[in-house]
């Protein structure tokens, strides 16, 4: 075996673990907007398809996942240290996954999404989205630290927000939502999507970690 390849062996492999991270975060990105789109839909079919969508790119996300896993297992030198890239790529996941949720409940217990806290909820997933976007892009140099910090603290100030609107959406329902099993469904519902822009936060939370000791 040659000098440089044993030497490539011990080179970080930093394009591919950077690769696959803005991978799943566009992924994210369109996930958040697909969203959007559900919960604008009226009709019931169309937002089956819409779903549908939703959940191809969420299995996109989990064979990302997977590669990431797996370049964990085969590189002996990375980026950062691979609790973090483990924990990231988890969090990123989890993100996908509660969006996914979210979409899929909406047709699964035919609730009408044409609700103020409803849609408001999947826009602010939709920004967080943008956000983890933009701070996962910057990773790969480090560069633009006040990119990627006002992105983390857009993520919490919409987390915060996410809070308010399912605070004052349960409030609502309870006040006004006659039918009960109506009631639960769509308690659950933004109790999904509220979790989804806790997950973002989770991410965020990684990020900033990862900045603080290689900055």
């Amino acid at each position: 075996m040659s000098f440089n390849s044993i030497l490539n062996i011990f080179l970080p492999k930093d394009k591919v673990f950077y690769q696959l991270f803005e991978s799943v975060s566009e992924v994210l990105v369109k996930m958040g907007a697909k969203l959007v789109n559900v919960v604008s839909e009226t009709d019931f079919e169309k937002r089956a398809s819409l779903i549908k969508e939703i959940e191809d790119m969420e299995h996109l996300n989990d064979e990302f996942s997977h590669k990431i896993f797996t370049e964990l297992g085969k590189n002996f030198i990375t980026p950062f240290d691979r609790e973090d890239i483990h924990y990231l790529a988890t969090s990123l996941d989890d993100v996908a996954d509660y969006i996914y949720s979210s979409a899929k409940k909406i047709n699964f217990y035919h609730v009408d999404p044409h609700d103020k806290g409803i849609q408001k909820m999947a826009e602010l997933i939709s920004m967080g989205c943008k956000e983890l976007h933009k701070a996962v892009s910057e990773l790969r140099n480090m560069k633009n630290l006040r990119q990627i910090t006002d992105a983390l603290v857009a993520i919490n100030y919409i987390e915060n927000q996410a809070d308010d609107v399912f605070d004052k959406s349960v409030e609502q329902l309870f006040d006004n939502e006659p039918d009960a099993k109506e009631l639960i469904k769509k308690k659950e519902i933004f109790q999904v999507m509220e979790i989804a822009t806790d997950k973002c936060e989770d991410a965020a939370n990684v990020i900033e970690s990862i900045i603080i000791k290689y900055a």
